[in-house]
């Protein structure tokens, strides 16, 4: 990794990206040149044209690496309600979608850190400022102190000592309006679990739902491997979307699962469906130094070892499966271990028990719990762990949820949590029998529902993961990327192959000039560019600028004196893609940050591209925003645009459409003094 990029510390306490606005100097203005611009008093002329060198083999490409990609596709860095501005949340109606296991369950533990970050997402959205619709589902089954959406409303107002009012709108069809928010800071809506819109993710439903509303916060992390209206659907028509604290923390504790640092790695494995687990048991060969099976899927892996095992502890179509899993394991030189003995009972005399070894189990008897050898095996293996993660419960088909060799196992995790060993506890059962043993999670890392984490263990996509807002995950040492980070800053978003930074940032010196891209190849070639060159004024980031500009930006010390948007896919631009690069956000964070009197250069060679590009800096540039007529030369159906390139360099798309003899549609922004 780069010695300009430091991985941010993902805990609690995250050392964040600063959000505040720097203050600002007062720079000369140059004497205006025929071809130029003046962009915050600092005056750009440029002319002259670029030679870049590209494809070189150099140690910089592995020191500006500012990824590894697969690791971020599978799980990216996402905008946090931690992270996004305060003063952006004042007056904005913002749905929660809340988590009702926490919330809603039978036992409300405030105690708990699950409970306290739930309750604090609410909190904090009303102490910003913010308007709040509260969406989730519940069961009647689990509490039936919940038959409507009022009595819901009754209890989160108990809990939250805030009054929530019950609203009617999905039920009867009716989008919300302004004037219905009026009447409180935190609403509620009906039960999610009574409309199959919701588990289709019909986009009319989620379109209901979001009426009104600027910004969703899914904190409800248990659901993030379905895709649900309300928590999918919904993003595509709000302008922002991020994880509350309670998601965030779970995602945390997500992450350090894949972590290996601390060694040896222990993985304690129950449950069943060893079949459709067999991607997961792999990921999990890959990390750790033993895998230890204590449920039904340990009878697969002895079968694949060449065990005998009795027919109905058999699962269906798992041997080749558990065969792949031992081999995998093999070559990995990954311990692989199962029980060496159970408790049995009779299957005529179900109060009889007795112990069987593992390979001897009689034909009328079945394995209900771990024998004596089988504990003292994972005991020995617990104690010389510096890391573990138990998922799955200490089941058999015919054993009870909780065993006694379930509560030895617990006790085991107890006792090495004392050990500064790192442990994971994943799944319901699981956390309960460690609560029962230790009166506290607080040694431990939870995660309570183990859906979440099979399929994360699989590497799929989490849907109500990827359908947030990404942010960046890395905190930028700027006295790095550039010899003097005190320059007035020029960002370029979707800066492509880098034509139009290297030109500027070889023309002028005084500059600093940072090109945003989301393709990381063009990325790593364009840092080859600069290195080879030799530049010290021009950097490049692989990153989704329509929800990074502004963690990135903030950080950097000078003032950001000029935005370009140059010929951004017209396809992108369309309302209903989900992303589209202009959203917002973005404008608002540009609006922002932006100096006084400092520049946004839109152009495009579609005009319906451009024209947009400008309504919607115009419209959420929050008036600080205005055109710079006096610069306007030329009109093209009515529109007033630029002539010619203030700047003297083109990117390689607008030279591709100059060469062809078509118009490039341009205009300059500035915001004004005193915003």
């Amino acid at each position: 990794m780069s010695p300009v990029l430091k991985t941010v510390q993902t805990t609690l306490s995250l050392n964040k990206l600063s959000s505040r606005n720097y203050p600002r100097k007062e720079k000369k203005l140059l004497q205006h040149g025929s071809c130029s611009f003046p962009i915050n008093n600092v005056q750009l002329s440029f002319q002259g044209g670029l030679e870049v060198v590209s494809n070189v083999n150099s140690s910089h490409k592995e020191k500006t690496c500012l990824y590894d990609d697969g690791e971020l596709e599978a799980l990216p860095h996402v905008q946090t309600l931690r992270e996004f501005p305060q003063e952006e949340l004042v007056a904005k109606v913002v749905m929660v979608r809340f988590d009702s296991t926490i919330l809603l369950g039978g036992k409300l533990d405030l105690s708990s850190l699950s409970a306290s970050k739930a309750l604090y997402t609410i909190k904090y959205l009303h102490e910003c400022g913010a308007k709040m619709i509260l969406v989730s589902e519940w069961s009647r089954k689990i509490n039936p102190k919940l038959p409507d959406a009022q009595a819901v409303a009754d209890i989160l107002s108990s809990v939250l000592q805030l009054k929530v009012i019950a609203l009617r709108c999905i039920s009867c069809k009716s989008p919300l309006r302004r004037e219905d928010l009026q009447k409180a800071d935190i609403f509620l809506l009906e039960n999610l679990s009574e409309y199959k819109e919701e588990v289709a993710n019909c986009s009319k439903f989620a379109e209901l739902l979001s009426s009104e509303v600027d910004i969703l916060v899914n904190d409800s992390f248990c659901q993030s491997h379905k895709v649900l209206a309300s928590t999918v659907g919904v993003a595509r028509f709000c302008y922002a979307s991020m994880a509350g604290f309670s998601f965030e923390e779970n995602l945390h504790q997500l992450k350090k699962i894949a972590k290996t640092k601390k060694k040896p790695y222990l993985a304690v494995i129950g449950g069943g469906n060893l079949k459709s687990k067999a991607a997961a048991l792999q990921f999990l060969a890959s990390r750790c130094d033993a895998l230890v099976f204590v449920g039904q899927m340990s009878f697969q892996i002895m079968r694949a070892l060449g065990h005998s095992i009795p027919t109905n502890l058999v699962e269906r179509d798992a041997r080749k499966a558990a065969l792949d899993i031992v081999q995998f394991a093999h070559d990995k030189n990954v311990l692989m271990s199962y029980p060496k003995d159970f408790w049995c009972t009779n299957q005529h005399l179900p109060t009889e028990l007795e112990v069987f070894p593992a390979h001897g189990v009689s034909a009328s008897w079945l394995p209900v719990d771990l024998g004596p050898r089988s504990l003292e095996e994972i005991y020995s293996l617990v104690t010389n762990s510096k890391k573990i993660i138990w998922i799955g419960p200490v089941k058999f088909s015919s054993s009870k949820p909780c065993t006694v060799g379930t509560s030895k196992l617990a006790q085991m995790l107890c006792k090495q949590s004392q050990c500064e060993c790192e442990i994971t506890i994943v799944g319901s059962t699981a956390c309960e029998v460690i609560k029962n043993e230790s009166n506290s999670l607080s040694s431990f890392n939870v995660l309570e529902n183990a859906s979440v984490v099979w399929e994360f263990l699989k590497e799929q996509k989490l849907p109500g993961v990827m359908s947030l807002n990404r942010a960046y995950p890395f905190e930028i040492d700027w006295s790095v990327a550039y010899h003097d980070a005190s320059q007035p800053l020029v960002v370029d978003i979707g800066s492509g192959n880098g034509l139009f930074i290297m030109g500027m940032a070889q023309n002028r010196k005084d500059l600093n000039f940072l090109g945003l891209e989301i393709n990381g190849k063009l990325v790593r070639r364009c840092l080859d560019s600069v290195h080879q060159s030799g530049i010290r004024n021009a950097y490049f980031i692989g990153s989704n600028a329509t929800t990074t500009f502004r963690s990135i930006v903030s950080s950097y010390p000078g003032e950001l004196v000029l935005v370009s948007v140059q010929c951004p896919n017209p396809d992108f631009n369309k309302p209903e893609n989900r992303w589209s690069m202009l959203q917002r956000s973005l404008i608002e964070a540009v609006a922002d940050l932006l100096a006084s009197k400092g520049k946004v250069f839109l152009q495009s060679d579609v005009e319906a591209v451009a024209m947009r590009m400008k309504e919607q800096f115009l419209q959420y540039g929050k008036g600080k925003l205005h055109l710079s007529h006096d610069q306007y030369n030329i009109r093209i159906n009515g529109n007033a645009w630029l002539e010619e390139n203030p700047f003297g360099i083109r990117s390689d798309w607008e030279q591709h459409v100059i060469d062809r003899g078509t118009p490039m549609y341009r205009l300059m922004l500035s915001k004004s003094t005193g915003s």
